[in-house]
């Protein structure tokens, strides 16, 4: 039974589920997830999972804690229902800006989330631009972290590349810089100062030129918006002509959607890793799914091959994942489109 994969999910993203497990050509297997009168979070596997390999999706975004107890107690029940292996496709990883003691007395409670999958008992993490990457470090089970980096570049590239700079902040400039050896652009650093606990930086300068350059803005994730719309208003004194923001992960807690509605940005692109809040919405906003890229690590992780093949410049599957429509099993290819990337793969 351990060559039977299934697909199940809690209440924090089913929509992304639904389309990991379409991609695969597959339905998303049935359970309860719900929480009593008293708050009591209660799960019931309705289908067989005994010897299976079995994928929970479950970002732990807002409510977090929710979805955290939602994860544990799945990852729990499918244990006790003795499945072959379980493996917690975690999109975006909540608390994971809580990495280090930054502060005197405070916790590292990205470790302690991760102590607490493990001993549910998750075998295997499955997870989506960290916020750093020492948070693979602790974890005791083996931990697959993809990246968008290559989606959002894709997608950046029909807009053209001429005349680019690519900005981010020193946390993401590893990343960032593959961003922009993708669409062969500068890559230039914001240096800001966080001081204390209200998601407040201060932008203090802007390393490298971006003078009469088509800006785009790369991140892990944009959460209140508040350090994007002051690297905005630091490049634009600095002389950039037109920005765009990409993120992983668009957490958008208020008061984001004002304040880039407000802004200059020419559009925000990031991926449905978490849902949009309630009655969210902005002309801004463009969301490219992650699923082709999950449904892709799903399957190698089943099989038994190489995630990190995903991830190399030659390979054809990245650069055409952008193109996949969200209804078909498979990626869609857009021949105009494919032999675009074949012939951008032929410069390299």
């Amino acid at each position: 039974m351990r060559d039977a994969l299934d697909i199940y999910t809690g209440n924090a993203n089913p929509e992304l589920a639904a389309k990991i497990a379409r991609y695969l050509g597959r339905t998303v297997a049935k359970a309860e997830v719900f929480a009593f009168a008293n708050e009591n979070t209660f799960v019931r596997i309705l289908d067989n999972a005994r010897e299976k390999d079995v994928f929970i999706v479950q970002p732990t975004t807002r409510p977090v804690n929710t979805s955290i107890m939602e994860l544990l107690i799945m990852i729990d029940a499918f244990k006790r229902a003795s499945a072959g292996r379980i493996t917690a496709v975690v999109p975006y990883y909540g608390y994971g800006r809580s990495d280090k003691k930054d502060q005197p007395r405070v916790p590292i409670t990205a470790r302690l989330v991760a102590d607490m999958l493990q001993v549910a008992g998750a075998n295997r993490i499955l997870t989506l631009d960290l916020h750093q990457g020492q948070i693979q470090g602790f974890f005791n089970v083996p931990v697959d972290e993809l990246t968008a980096v290559h989606l959002l570049s894709n997608y950046m590239r029909q807009s053209g590349t001429e005349n680019l700079a690519v900005v981010t902040d020193l946390g993401f400039a590893k990343r960032a810089r593959t961003f922009a050896e993708l669409l062969n652009a500068p890559l230039a650093i914001v240096e800001k100062r966080r001081e204390g606990n209200d998601d407040h930086a201060e932008v203090l300068n802007v390393i490298g030129d971006v003078k009469g350059k088509r800006v785009i803005i790369v991140d892990d994730e944009i959460d209140t918006a508040g350090t994007l719309t002051e690297t905005v208003r630091a490049i634009e004194k600095a002389g950039a002509i037109e920005i765009t923001a990409c993120a992983t992960h668009g957490v958008f807690s208020a008061p984001a959607i004002e304040r880039i509605n407000a802004s200059s940005i020419r559009e925000v692109v990031v991926t449905d890793s978490i849902p949009l809040p309630a009655g969210v919405s902005s002309p801004k906003i463009k969301r490219l799914s992650c699923a082709p890229l999950f449904g892709e690590a799903i399957k190698r992780i089943h099989k038994g091959e190489s995630v990190g093949a995903l991830f190399g410049k030659d390979a054809a599957l990245a650069e055409e994942m952008v193109f996949w429509d969200g209804e078909h099993e498979g990626l869609v290819r857009d021949p105009a489109a494919a032999a675009a990337a074949e012939k951008r793969r032929a410069k390299r």
